[in-house]
């Protein structure tokens, strides 16, 4: 089994917002795989799906961003999963819009979903972060990350969020 998590925050008003780029993506992966969000456990909406036969919980966490971990917990804990059976979908301010970068393991960086991921179940999980660096600095980066996102940004995070979304389609299928 392999549990695909997508970051975000659950309300509406977040939807469109660079935060949820991570939820985004799932939902990418999840029309891909054409399966719906119609269960919910482990604090979570959930997707199940296959992938070269193998079952594959497709998650975004209802905790909100900053209690994420609780979320991938509860899933490592009900399934019995290993961390290299996990991997987080997250948006990144440090990488420049448009790029997305895979690890097998890391630190959570100034993240603060991860942050909480690591610090329920270690840093030992993958992760695929997307790009959403501004042009210039932000004055508050609270209040970018929870911006709406304009058209023009939109369809270049699109891009990366189709390319990301195969990517890891095809990553599990290899494991």
């Amino acid at each position: 089994m392999f549990l695909i998590v997508g970051l975000g925050n659950p309300d509406k008003r977040y939807f469109n917002t660079y935060h949820n780029v991570g939820f985004l993506t799932v939902d990418k992966i999840a029309q891909k795989l054409n399966v719906k969000f119609a269960k919910s456990f482990c604090y979570a909406d959930v997707a199940e799906a296959k992938i070269s036969n193998q079952k594959v919980l497709i998650a975004k966490p209802k905790t909100y961003m900053n209690l994420s971990g609780e979320s991938v917990k509860a899933f490592k804990k009900k399934f019995n999963l290993k961390n290299s059976e996990i991997l987080v979908v997250v948006d990144d301010v440090d990488l420049p819009l448009g790029a997305y970068r895979f690890r097998e393991a890391g630190s959570a960086g100034t993240h603060n979903g991860m942050r909480s991921i690591v610090q329920n179940i270690g840093v030992d999980f993958k992760r695929v972060r997307i790009g959403i660096k501004p042009e210039e600095n932000p004055y508050n980066l609270a209040d970018y990350v929870l911006s709406e996102i304009d058209d023009e940004t939109m369809n270049v995070l699109n891009d990366v969020m189709d390319v990301s979304s195969d990517f890891i389609i095809n990553l599990i299928g290899k494991e």
